[in-house]
């Protein structure tokens, strides 16, 4: 009698892994589902950062958008910086540098220390806005005990009164326009 095969070929089977890198890559490159696929991208990013110069694709006989096979490390390296603060406009100008075979290594130092002041002011400010909620609940825990439930308490009237200006700064510069368009909110 034949032996019965298992449905569930374990965890390298496609039941588990619809993509594998091995696979897809090809030394012709990448077709651009293919690639977005493997990266964890969609393929408008990938158009994305074609359009802004990270990325080069040539075209295939038939007009379609073939990736060389290095472009699923140049993804990855974006997506990375990305991740710690570097513009694609940055990268666009620093890797068409390296795409000439130049050496851009001082000036990715220099942003990269850009960022890092960046982050270092910013979570100055973030210290200093902990610092003033953190009072502002002490005042109206008080405020809070000394007032009847039924009553405003004027929390609110209480914070745009405070005279503590040191204090208030980083929370005026906390809620500044620059902050609050990241976030969605309209002045």
């Amino acid at each position: 009698m034949a032996e019965k095969k298992s449905l569930d070929l374990g965890i390298d089977s496609r039941l588990y892994n619809s993509f594998r890198y091995d696979d897809a890559r090809n030394e012709s490159g990448w077709r651009i589902g293919t690639l977005a696929e493997a990266c964890g991208v969609s393929r408008d990013t990938l158009r994305h950062y074609e359009r802004k110069g990270v990325l080069k694709a040539g075209r295939s006989a038939n007009g379609y958008r073939r990736y060389p096979a290095e472009a699923f490390a140049r993804v990855q390296l974006v997506r990375k910086a990305l991740a710690v603060g570097f513009t694609l406009d940055e990268l666009g100008t620093v890797l068409r540098v390296c795409d000439r075979g130049g050496v851009p290594c001082r000036r990715v130092r220099e942003l990269a220390a850009e960022k890092l002041l960046a982050v270092e002011s910013r979570l100055s400010e973030l210290s200093a806005l902990r610092d003033e909620l953190r009072n502002s609940l002490k005042d109206w825990d008080i405020r809070l005990a000394q007032t009847d439930p039924a009553a405003p308490a004027g929390l609110l009237e209480a914070l745009a009164s405070s005279n503590n200006n040191h204090v208030n700064k980083p929370l005026r510069s906390a809620l500044s326009e620059r902050n609050l368009k990241r976030t969605g909110v309209k002045l």
